[in-house]
C-alpha cells in the first residue's frame, strides 16, 4: 500500500502562484512516475504532469511554461509550481503515482482544492 498526502492548495488571485506537494509513504519500491491530474465537476479528470524516478517529465501542453512538476526521491515527493495562475485552473488537483514493474496498482491522493478568483 502506498498513501499519498497533497498539501499546498488553497485561494489565490489570477495572476499568482501556488505550490502542491505531495508526499508517498509505505511501499514506495511499488512506484514510479509520480505526478498531479485535475478535475472540475461535470468533466473527466485530466492530466496535469508527471515525473518518473528518473526526473522525466510530461504536461498536459496547454499548460507547459506555467506549470512546473519537480520531485525529491530522498523524501518520496513530488512537487507542482504553478505560476501565472488563471481562473480556469480552479480544480480539485490529484496527486497519482502509477506503479513500477512487476505491480499494477494505481494510487490516488484525497486532492486538494485550487480556487483561482479575484
Amino acid at each position: 500500500q502506498v498513501q499519498l498526502v497533497e498539501s499546498g492548495g488553497g485561494l489565490v488571485q489570477p495572476g499568482g502562484s501556488l505550490r502542491l506537494s505531495c508526499a508517498a509513504s509505505g511501499s514506495i519500491f511499488s512506484i514510479n512516475a509520480m505526478g498531479w491530474y485535475r478535475q472540475v465537476p461535470g468533466n473527466p479528470r485530466e492530466l496535469v504532469a508527471l515525473i518518473t524516478r528518473g526526473g522525466s517529465t510530461n504536461y498536459a501542453d496547454s499548460l507547459k511554461g506555467r506549470f512546473t512538476i519537480s520531485r525529491d526521491n530522498a523524501k518520496y515527493t513530488v512537487y507542482l509550481q504553478m505560476n501565472s495562475l488563471k481562473p480556469e485552473d480552479t480544480a480539485v488537483y490529484y496527486c497519482n503515482a502509477a506503479p513500477a514493474t512487476g505491480f499494477n496498482r494505481v494510487y490516488w491522493g484525497q486532492g486538494t482544492q485550487v480556487t483561482v478568483s479575484s
